[in-house]
């Protein structure tokens, strides 16, 4: 994804995330077994974490475009999709069936990181071969 999405879909998903929150304190607890309730507050807790990181992928792309941040932040889109999309379907459902899909984000969001790692390292290394000449 270019710096221009990630970014925009950063503020969307950080909107959206205080929106889920605000509605899961006030609008869903009464409604939701205390177990629903928790899982539904990790699903929040979750798409917090990586809409920041989305944001600094985000900005590391507008100095610094390459590849891999790009693959990072697909990544970091589709943990958010499946591993926070499964949670919120599964507390809303009570349907067990969408947990088998909370894993595959899982492993997304793990690929989001391990990518941006790689970006990072790959950076470090361009720089300290050009200081090399």
């Amino acid at each position: 994804m270019s710096a221009r999405y990630t970014l925009l879909l950063a503020a969307l998903g950080g909107a959206i995330a205080v929106l889920l929150g605000a509605f899961a304190a006030h609008g869903l607890r009464p409604q939701l077994a205390e177990r629903l309730f928790e899982v539904f507050q990790i699903g929040v807790t979750y798409q917090f974490y990586h809409v920041f990181a989305l944001l600094a992928v985000g900005l590391l792309q507008l100095s610094y475009p390459s590849r891999l941040l790009r693959f990072s932040s697909a990544f970091f889109l589709a943990g958010i999709l499946l591993f926070c999309g499964s949670l919120y379907v599964l507390a809303l459902s009570g349907v067990h069936r969408f947990g088998a899909v909370t894993p595959i984000g899982g492993v997304f969001f793990v690929l989001g990181w391990l990518t941006l790692l790689s970006a990072i390292f790959q950076k470090v290394k361009q720089n300290a071969d050009t200081a090399e000449r």
